[in-house]
């Protein structure tokens, strides 16, 4: 069963177009294929402003709500917005582990089954329900000596971080399935989770202790804090003729953005 949204999910208020916007909070519906900074991009070119910055990124096989700040006194508040709670959508493939963990990455090990029982899948997921330490995967965004860790990891060396304590307060299964059969098998899950917590790393980790190995298919962000994807506005709207109108009328503004967090 779906939990209802927090109450204190944001209402969000539009504003009026107006010219001389100067800056505001943006909830974006990433589709799969383009990157965060790509919305960034858009972004800046519709409402012609350079400062413009995301709460949070999400990987471009990746969809889903994506917090964009515009102005000084919104990307003031990046930090704030992304110590909220997240929610996903998720999808794995079993039976198959790449790289990169996730669908962007080359095939490292296929491990074929004919059948994972429900009960062994329950089993696994309240292994990972709670407080738990994770290791973040070697391709992210996290820094190693002022550089990216992905930097390293496409040359060839894998740096390895110290575990981070995460929590997972939700991990459900979504597609009412008891067993699974069949070569790379999906597995859909509902994940919400502390700031900080790879959802990549979850799906192999989880992979592993089924013994068939996985890897992160897809991946949906639907809520982030106190912003529900449903409020947001769809990424193909910068292509519109009219996308700077339909982009401000989406506008939260930085006031009502700070009521928020209070």
């Amino acid at each position: 069963m779906f939990e209802d949204l927090p109450t204190d999910v944001a209402q969000v208020s539009p504003v009026s177009p107006k010219t001389d916007f100067e800056a505001g909070v943006f909830l974006i519906d990433k589709p799969a294929g383009p990157t965060s900074f790509a919305m960034v991009r858009s972004l800046r070119r519709v409402l012609g402003i350079k400062k413009v910055g995301h709460a949070g990124t999400l990987d471009p096989f990746a969809s889903g709500l994506l917090i964009l700040c515009v102005g000084r006194s919104a990307t003031k508040l990046i930090s704030a917005f992304m110590q909220g709670e997240k929610e996903y959508l998720a999808t794995l493939c079993l039976g198959v582990e790449t790289e990169t963990l996730d669908p962007e990455g080359s095939v490292t090990r296929r491990c074929p089954f004919d059948r994972i029982e429900g009960v062994k899948i329950e089993h696994c997921l309240e292994g990972f329900r709670g407080s738990q330490q994770q290791v973040p995967p070697v391709y992210s965004a996290l820094k190693h000596k002022g550089r990216p860790l992905y930097y390293y990891a496409r040359k060839g060396i894998n740096i390895i971080k110290d575990p981070r304590e995460v929590f997972i307060r939700t991990l459900e299964r979504t597609d009412g399935v008891q067993d699974i059969c069949g070569n790379e098998a999906l597995l859909h899950l509902r994940v919400v989770c502390s700031k900080g917590t790879y959802i990549r790393t979850l799906a192999a980790d989880i992979g592993r202790k089924l013994g068939c190995g996985a890897y992160l298919k897809e991946l949906r962000r639907t809520r982030s804090g106190c912003f529900s994807v449903t409020q947001s506005l769809s990424g193909e709207i910068f292509s519109s003729h009219d996308a700077r109108d339909q982009v401000l009328n989406s506008a939260l503004s930085v006031e009502e953005a700070c009521n928020l967090l209070q």
